[in-house]
């Protein structure tokens, strides 16, 4: 029996992985037909086993395959796909490609052109996000050049963190103490983006000591209806990049937490905003900053998904199958508290990569364990492309239920051939008093945790 959905018969999914893997699976649920895309590195893929179609787009090389925009609306032509769903990385946060697959005639599983573009550039968001209400850091209203850079700090104060307004990662990032190394760190910070996103655009806000990281997970339909799903704590990270991400945020003020989500649905009900998007924010000393809002689904949405119970990406296709938001805020609650590992191809120590042959592979269980994954034993890890290769999710019904359910599942799950980043989180997060207690602040993984690993090993 087919579910079927009016306007969304073949979707085709433009990724890889296990985020390509879990949109097969929410397609299938909803009775959609697929179609997998994969490169030439990436013909054993898992979620190609269960698609309807498959098609090769190009060598392994992403910018010649799965950022090859021609080729993936080719591959929509001859498959007779009416819908086209990015997932998250590549091509998923690209006005561009987003307007490319409307004006070819597809829906885009995602927002308007517009709502990316103007959210993928940090100084028209928070433009928008003062006009909304949304609470921003103290910063500069513009662009910031050597020539303004003087006056600029002058009003934000220092220390101030130099940003750019194009990309992400943490490229062209430059902390600023003193007013003596200002222009030099403009100009710094300047290069890198021009080099990655084509963008020298850069602009200042005050640098929060020790914040943590939270964010928001909104749904909008694209008519002015929107709602929350609560918020999420990804505070553990190691060079920008999230390492552990858990759902509700911890020990958050219960007011500050309610006018910051009741900010981020009226900023979606003003923007009209379309699909799935996160708010991230600072937070620190009971109080909120904005400092981006991602218009795509999110690689932590599973924790979400487990507190509230709904399935993100089922309300993606719904929505872009014009259904609307069949959900209300009274609706959601958050039941108990939910944790993701992300589990890397790589070296725990040295952070680099270790792609190769999975020689072993036990997946862990149990209740309230989810495993969003594409590997499988005799599974070949290509080198092309992100080094992450699993998510390990604990459901459990308070933090530290959760906590004890991760250990678990992290001790249960057999991987060899290659070299993971289990340890990182079974030897050290976890067994960490500090973060088992409450939530730390961002530079907390780095510079206490990851810091004490290399005095050992100093010392050893």
């Amino acid at each position: 029996m087919s579910l079927g959905i009016p306007m969304l018969q073949k979707v085709l999914i433009a990724n890889r992985g296990e985020i390509a893997l879990r949109i097969t699976r929410a397609c299938k649920t909803l009775g959609i037909k697929t179609v997998g895309i994969y490169s030439d590195a990436d013909k054993d893929l898992m979620h190609l086993r269960f698609v309807d179609e498959a098609v090769c787009i190009g060598p392994g090389a992403s910018s010649e395959s799965y950022l090859n925009i021609p080729a993936i609306i080719t591959a929509a032509e001859i498959t007779g796909a009416d819908a086209i769903h990015p997932g998250y990385g590549f091509l998923s946060e690209n006005a561009e490609f987003a307007e490319i697959v409307e004006n070819s005639g597809f829906i885009f599983i995602g927002p308007r052109p517009e709502h990316i573009r103007l959210m993928g550039n940090k100084v028209s968001a928070i433009m928008a996000m003062k006009k909304s209400g949304v609470p921003t850091v103290p910063g500069s209203a513009h662009a910031v050049t050597p020539n303004n850079a003087l006056a600029e700090a002058k009003q934000i104060g220092f220390p101030l963190i130099v940003k750019a307004a194009a990309g992400g990662g943490g490229r062209g990032m430059r902390i600023v103490e003193r007013v003596d190394t200002l222009l030099e760190s403009v100009q710094a910070a300047q290069r890198d983006p021009e080099m990655w996103f084509g963008d020298d655009t850069v602009y200042m806000e005050r640098f929060l000591q020790k914040p943590r990281h939270v964010e928001v997970q909104i749904l909008g339909d694209g008519n002015g209806h929107a709602i929350h799903l609560y918020d999420r704590d990804c505070s553990l990270q190691r060079r920008h990049q999230k390492v552990l991400e858990e759902a509700p945020a911890p020990n958050l003020p219960e007011q500050a937490r309610a006018d910051i989500l009741e900010a981020c649905v009226n900023a979606c009900k003003l923007m009209q905003y379309r699909g799935a998007g996160t708010f991230e924010f600072l937070f620190e000393e009971g109080e909120f900053f904005f400092i981006e809002m991602n218009t795509r689904v999110q690689v932590e949405h599973p924790v979400t998904e487990m507190v509230t119970g709904v399935d993100i990406i089922e309300q993606q296709l719904r929505i872009a199958a014009g259904l609307g938001l069949n959900l209300e805020q009274d609706e959601i609650e958050v039941k108990g508290h939910a944790i993701e590992c992300r589990i890397n191809a790589e070296d725990p120590t040295t952070f680099l990569p270790s792609p190769g042959k999975i020689e072993t592979f036990y997946a862990p269980g149990g209740a309230g364990i989810r495993l969003d994954s594409h590997i499988y034993q005799g599974y070949s890890i290509p080198p092309y492309y992100d080094s992450m290769i699993a998510k390990l999710i604990a459901h459990g019904k308070d933090r530290e239920t959760s906590l004890a359910r991760m250990r678990q599942a992290l001790d249960e799950m057999i991987l060899t051939g290659i070299k993971t980043n289990i340890p990182l989180h079974k030897d050290l997060i976890l067994q960490d008093a500090n973060f088992c207690e409450q939530a730390m602040d961002i530079h907390y993984l780095e510079k206490h945790l990851l810091k004490q690993l290399a005095q050992q090993a100093e010392t050893a």
